[in-house]
C-alpha cells in the first residue's frame, strides 16, 4: 500500500508540475501571439493614419502656394470668393484666410476681420510654416484642428476629415519639431507616452507599456504615431488567454503523466532487467557464420535474450541500452561470457581452433575488473585465451587512442578482436591499420544496398580491396539474398557471411547438431572427420 501512494503520489506531483508548465506556456504563447496580432494592426493603422496625413499636408501646403500666388487685392471681395472656393472643393480644409502683420484680416468664413490677433505658434516648422494647433475664433465643435501659416495666408484643416473611423479605432497623435527649440511635440491627437516623440522617424514596437507604431507623412516634417495600452489588449483578450492557458494546463498535465508513466516503466524494466541477469532467465541464441567458398559452418554469433519481460520479449537494442544508461552492462557481458563457456565450453576445450566471440560495451572496456573477470571465467571453464574472441562496436573506435591501446592489451592477452558493424561512419579506413584489429564485420547496411543504386555499394570494393592489404579477416552480415551472397564471391579474400539466408539464430544444442551434420559431409567426402572453427556474439 505504501508504495502503491508513493507511486500515486510521484504520479499526480508529475500531473501538476506538467499542468503548471503547460499552463504558463499557453499562457505565455497566447500573449505573444495576441501581442504579435495587435503589432499588426496598430501598423496598419499607422500607414493609414500616415497616409491620411500625407494628404491633408500635401493639400494645405498646395493651397498655401496658390493663395500666396494669387493676384486678386489683398482680401478684397474676390479674394474672399477665391478663399471660399478653394475651401470648399478641397478635402481636409475648414477655413482659409489672410494675415497681415501678425493678424487675421480675412477668412472664407468670416469676411474681412478687425483687430483679430494671431497667437504665437506651437511650432515653426523648418521651410518656415507656423503651426497652430486649436486656433481661437476658428475651432470646430468637437474637433481638433490644425492650422498652418505662410506668409500672407493660412489655412486650418482636419487630418482626418475623410476618414473618422480611422482615428477611433487606436490612440494616435501627430508631432513634428520646433525649429525654434529644436524640440518636438504633439499639434494634433492625444497626447504623447513617454518617449514617444522624441524623434522623428518611423519606428515601431513595444515601449512604456505601449504597442506603438510611427510613419511620417513627410520627411522632416511631421509624423503619426498609432498606439495602444498592453494592458488594454491582454485585458480585452483574457477570455481567450484563459483558455489557451487552460489547453496548455490539459495538455501539460496529461503529457506530464504520460513521461511519469514511461519513466516508472522504463525504471521498473531496469529492476526487472537486472533481477533477471542475476536469476539466469536470459538466454543465448547462436546464428551461424558460414565460410562462402565452401558453404560450411565456420563460427556463430551468440545473441542474448529477454524472453520473460513483464509485456512480452523486449529487443537487446532496447534492454542493453537502458542497461548502459542505469550503469550495469557489465552485469550483461559477465552473464553472456559465462552462458558461452557453459553451453560451449566443451567444443572449445575439444576444438583448440574453435573461436568464440563476445561482444563488450565500452563501459566494460573501461572497468578495470573487465579483464581480470575474464581471466576468472576461462580459468573456470578451463578454456584458452585465444578461444574467446571480443567483439567491439565500430562507435566506440571513435576513441581512437582509447580503441587502439585496449585492441592491444586484448590481442596481447590472446585474444582475437574484431570490429562489429564496420562502416556506420565512425571509423576510418586511413586508421584500420593502425587499430591492429583482427576481423571487421561489415555492416548489413552495405550489404542490403546490393542490387541498388544506392552510394554505399560503390565502397564496398574499397573496404575488402584494403582490408586484403591489412591482412584483416572480413565477415559480412546481413546476407539474406543469393544475390547479396554471390556479390562477395571472388573478393580478394576468403570471406565469412552471416544471415538469414544461411541460418537463423539457434539455440546451442541446435548449433552443435548443426556441426556435426557438416562434419558428417566432410568425413564422407574425405574419409575422415575435420575440425570446425566457430565464433559467437552477444
Amino acid at each position: 500500500m505504501r508504495v502503491f501512494l508513493q507511486r500515486f503520489m510521484a504520479v499526480c506531483l508529475a500531473v501538476l508540475l506538467g499542468a503548471l508548465a503547460g499552463g504558463a506556456t499557453g499562457f505565455l504563447l497566447g500573449r505573444h501571439w495576441i501581442l504579435d496580432h495587435a503589432q499588426r494592426r496598430v501598423a496598419a493603422a499607422a500607414e493609414d493614419a500616415a497616409g491620411e496625413l500625407s494628404s491633408a499636408v500635401g493639400e494645405s501646403r498646395g493651397l498655401l502656394k496658390v493663395m500666396n500666388a494669387s493676384s486678386d487685392a489683398f482680401c478684397s471681395p474676390a479674394d474672399v470668393e477665391r478663399l471660399r472656393t478653394l475651401v470648399f472643393q478641397s478635402h481636409h480644409l475648414k477655413e482659409a484666410g489672410r494675415i497681415r502683420d501678425g493678424r487675421v484680416a480675412c477668412s472664407s468664413t468670416l469676411g474681412p476681420v478687425a483687430n483679430l490677433a494671431l497667437p504665437q505658434p506651437d511650432l515653426v516648422q523648418k521651410d518656415g510654416t507656423l503651426v497652430y494647433r486649436n486656433l481661437p475664433s476658428f475651432q470646430i465643435a468637437g474637433h481638433t484642428t490644425i492650422a498652418v501659416a505662410a506668409k500672407s495666408a493660412f489655412v486650418v484643416y482636419n487630418p482626418f476629415n475623410t476618414n473618422e473611423e480611422l482615428v477611433e479605432r487606436m490612440h494616435y497623435s501627430i508631432f513634428a519639431t520646433d525649429t525654434r527649440s529644436h524640440t518636438t511635440g504633439v499639434v494634433f491627437g492625444e497626447p504623447a507616452f513617454a518617449g514617444q516623440s522624441a524623434q522623428l522617424g518611423s519606428t515601431a514596437g513595444i515601449a512604456h507599456g505601449q504597442i506603438y507604431a510611427t510613419r511620417c507623412a513627410a520627411p522632416g516634417m511631421s509624423c503619426v504615431s498609432v498606439y495602444t495600452p498592453v494592458a488594454e489588449v491582454t485585458s480585452s483578450s483574457a477570455v481567450v488567454l484563459g483558455v489557451l492557458a487552460v489547453l496548455g494546463a490539459l495538455l501539460g498535465g496529461m503529457l506530464g503523466g504520460l513521461l511519469s508513466q514511461l519513466y516508472r516503466t522504463r525504471q521498473g524494466l531496469a529492476a526487472q532487467l537486472l533481477e533477471a541477469i542475476r536469476d539466469g532467465r536470459l538466454s543465448v541464441v547462436y546464428q551461424p557464420i558460414v565460410d562462402l567458398d565452401t558453404g560450411m559452418i565456420v563460427e556463430a554469433e551468440a545473441l542474448v535474450r529477454w524472453s520473460e519481460a513483464q509485456g512480452g520479449a523486449i529487443g537487446p537494442d532496447v534492454f542493453v541500452r537502458i542497461a548502459e544508461e542505469r550503469g550495469f552492462v557489465g552485469e550483461i557481458t559477465r552473464f553472456v561470457v559465462r552462458r558461452v563457456l557453459d553451453e560451449m565450453g566443451g567444443v572449445m576445450r575439444r576444438r583448440r581452433d574453435f573461436r568464440v566471440s563476445v561482444n563488450v560495451a565500452a563501459q566494460d572496456l573501461a572497468d578495470p575488473d573487465f579483464v581480470p573477470m575474464l581471466k576468472n571465467q576461462l580459468t573456470r571453464a578451463d578454456v584458452q585465451p585465444e578461444t574467446l574472441g571480443i567483439e567491439i562496436t565500430e562507435s566506440f573506435t571513435a576513441r581512437h587512442q582509447v580503441a587502439r591501446d585496449t585492441i592491444a592489451r586484448l590481442r596481447r592477452l590472446g585474444h582475437h578482436v574484431a570490429i562489429d558493424d564496420f562502416g556506420t561512419g565512425y571509423s576510418s579506413l586511413a586508421y584500420l591499420h593502425d587499430l591492429a584489429a583482427d576481423t571487421i564485420k561489415i555492416d548489413k547496411v552495405f550489404t542490403q544496398a546490393i542490387g541498388t543504386e544506392a552510394i554505399t555499394v560503390s565502397i564496398l570494393p574499397q573496404i575488402l580491396s584494403i582490408a586484403a592489404k591489412l591482412d584483416l579477416n572480413v565477415t559480412v552480415e546481413g546476407i539474406e539474398t543469393d544475390e547479396q551472397a554471390r556479390y562477395f564471391v571472388g573478393a580478394p579474400m576468403r570471406v565469412r557471411a552471416q544471415g538469414w539466408l544461411f541460418g537463423h539464430p539457434v539455440s546451442s544444442v541446435a548449433l552443435q547438431e548443426l556441426l556435426a551434420k557438416d562434419d558428417a559431409r566432410i568425413a564422407a567426402r574425405t574419409g575422415h572427420g575435420t575440425l570446425t572453427v566457430i565464433s559467437s556474439k552477444r
